[in-house]
């Protein structure tokens, strides 16, 4: 294992004290042009970095930015591409933390990873499906889905209503009754407002709400699958399900098709996100789009404005029916 490159090796290389050469990356006076030159070009020749801690207490500020999630899985990894990018050019580094691993659940994950991280390792944190955030937290903070109200930090998020309403929606234009829905983690805003496009639009074209065609999928893989086969156990199955995210769908699609069932033929499944894995699915699947890009980049612009003194903000984006291969009218 190489040895950490220290002050006193740069000092060394240098020919200069170590006082001169925590001067030189600090930018403090007392140090030529010349000699401020060489030692940053010996820094920069050894590798040398001096601890993010220490920095972040002499300058009070570290240049990094937390992105903060219960877990890494599709959804926030694509969040984390759009923060990447937009804070390109900038001084600002990003640092992805996931805050349910050690727990080994989600809940209080954020207050946990916030008092970690704030203050000593990040400036401002972007939180990704927070259950609940601290009042007093550390630092300038961005929630990505849900919303905590006008008390809350600043927020970024999708119309669910509008998102899950149009997924039902293409549903029933295609013939079908007896719509599942395999809903999300019910601790979550977007989870409930999901739940609420599904059955508004159930109401407005007529068809009665059954209680039994609502199953619990968690937006987890692991935790769709007994509901998947709790949907397909009933004595009058139904003709298609909306999962509340693109894992839940898929699950549904592989649970579905372990059973003998054929998507769409048999059974129409369509999700919500439009993660990669849902074009690159056999079949691909309907989904409804998060632009989930954007909504990283997005957060960003409202973090950076707080940093710098701005106001909460509150920013509602589009989401976008994706009809694919794995929606069709029903057979029965």
């Amino acid at each position: 294992m190489m040895r950490r490159t220290t002050i006193h090796d740069v000092a060394s290389a240098a020919g200069v004290s170590v006082a001169t050469v925590s001067k030189a990356i600090n930018g403090r006076d007392g140090v030529s042009a010349a000699t401020m030159s060489h030692v940053m070009s010996v820094v920069d020749e050894l590798g040398y970095e001096s601890s993010l801690v220490a920095t972040s207490m002499r300058r009070r500020r570290t240049d990094v930015i937390g992105v903060l999630v219960a877990e890494f899985e599709p959804f926030a990894l694509q969040l984390l591409q759009g923060v990447s990018s937009a804070l390109q050019g900038t001084r600002y580094d990003v640092l992805a933390y996931a805050g349910s691993v050690s727990a080994g659940e989600h809940r209080g994950w954020e207050r946990r990873s916030l008092s970690r991280l704030g203050g000593t390792l990040i400036d401002g944190a972007i939180v990704v499906t927070p259950t609940s955030m601290p009042a007093d937290a550390s630092v300038p903070i961005v929630a990505i889905d849900p919303s905590e109200g006008p008390d809350g930090p600043s927020t970024v998020s999708v119309i669910n209503e509008d998102g899950a309403r149009a997924a039902t929606e293409h549903l029933i234009s295609l013939g079908h009754r007896r719509i599942a829905h395999l809903r999300g983690r019910t601790d979550l805003i977007s989870a409930q407002q999901r739940e609420e496009g599904y059955r508004s639009a159930l109401a407005a074209a007529g068809i009665p709400f059954d209680d039994a065609l609502l199953a619990d999928g968690g937006y987890r893989t692991a935790d769709s699958t007994a509901g998947a086969h709790a949907l397909l156990d009933l004595a009058d199955p139904p003709t298609a399900v909306f999962g509340a995210n693109d894992l839940s769908a898929i699950e549904m699609i592989r649970v579905a098709v372990e059973r003998g069932l054929r998507v769409p033929d048999d059974l129409s499944v369509i999700g919500f996100d439009d993660i990669p894995e849902a074009a690159f699915h056999t079949p691909q699947l309907s989904t409804v789009r998060q632009p989930l890009t954007e909504m990283g980049a997005v957060a960003v612009r409202v973090l950076l404005s707080m940093m710098a003194g701005g106001e909460r903000e509150d920013v509602r984006m589009s989401a976008e029916l994706k009809a694919r291969e794995s929606t069709a009218a029903p057979r029965r």
